[in-house]
């Protein structure tokens, strides 16, 4: 059974992007999105061959970065 998620307008959300997606919702490199899952700061998943980021960790990992500034004193959180 498939369980459908929407946004509060009714619009279906992605529950996983591969890495090419993830690059640009991020604005980070392809190197640096690998580097991020290497070291465990960016969670991902693989079906098959093909990896896979689950929105949520791109939440988290964006949370994580703002948790990072405001502790380095170096950012504000939105």
């Amino acid at each position: 059974m498939t369980t459908a998620h929407f946004s509060a307008e009714g619009v279906p959300q992605r529950l996983l992007y591969p890495v090419r997606e993830a690059m640009v919702l991020l604005a980070l490199s392809r190197s640096t999105i690998y580097e991020q899952l290497r070291c465990g700061r960016l969670r991902s998943v693989t079906q098959g061959a093909t990896r896979l980021i689950p929105a949520a960790a791109l939440t988290d990992y964006v949370e994580l970065l703002e948790k990072e500034a405001k502790e380095d004193g170096n950012g504000e959180a939105a």
